[in-house]
């Protein structure tokens, strides 16, 4: 891992520890899965933006049922594809150390699949879908849950969940923070 801290300047180095929740030394090991995923393009410009399936192949994503939007979401062209400057945001929201008020903040985003800034049924039925993949919900059992769910956080009543109705929901789910994380 020697030489791989003269990808960096020292100075670059303190401004991502300073817009992360990373050490220098969690940094570097960023840089390092990064580049492994694409190791030539990589090693020409450290710049170097990986295109959507690229980045896919990071073992945590690929499981993941939300990996398309988890992508668009932290592409900074909105594509999927990915600097390592995205990468490194993406990675440090799901990190350990991101407050569970920024995690809150991606996870909403990540559910919006319309990108309207509210939670509708719409989204909330793909949320679904995805989550139970080949075991989906008949018609009936899924409008009861989005039924239930707005039931229990649509505090305004207008059939969507604004950012902070979501936020209240999650507060008082315990377990979101465990399985909103990528470990390094």
């Amino acid at each position: 891992m020697g030489n791989s801290q003269s990808v960096f300047t020292e100075q670059e180095l303190n401004d991502y520890q300073e817009l992360t929740y990373f050490t220098k030394k969690e940094i570097l090991h960023v840089f390092k899965r990064f580049s492994q995923l694409n190791q030539d393009a990589v090693n020409q410009d450290k710049n170097a933006k990986l295109k959507r399936d690229e980045i896919l192949e990071l073992p945590e994503l690929k499981v993941n049922p939300f990996k398309d939007r988890i992508c668009q979401v932290f592409s900074s062209s909105k594509d999927g594809d990915m600097t390592f400057e995205d990468f490194l945001d993406m990675m440090s929201v799901f990190s350990d150390n991101a407050p569970k008020s920024v995690k809150v903040e991606y996870a909403f985003r990540i559910y919006d699949f319309d990108e309207d800034d509210m939670i509708s049924s719409r989204d909330l039925k793909e949320v679904v879908d995805r989550l139970t993949g080949d075991q989906r919900l008949d018609d009936e059992d899924m409008q009861q849950l989005i039924d239930n769910i707005f039931e229990e956080a649509d505090l305004d009543d207008d059939d969507s969940l604004s950012f902070a109705e979501f936020e209240h929901v999650i507060s008082k789910a315990p377990d979101f923070v465990n399985s909103f994380r990528i470990r390094l």
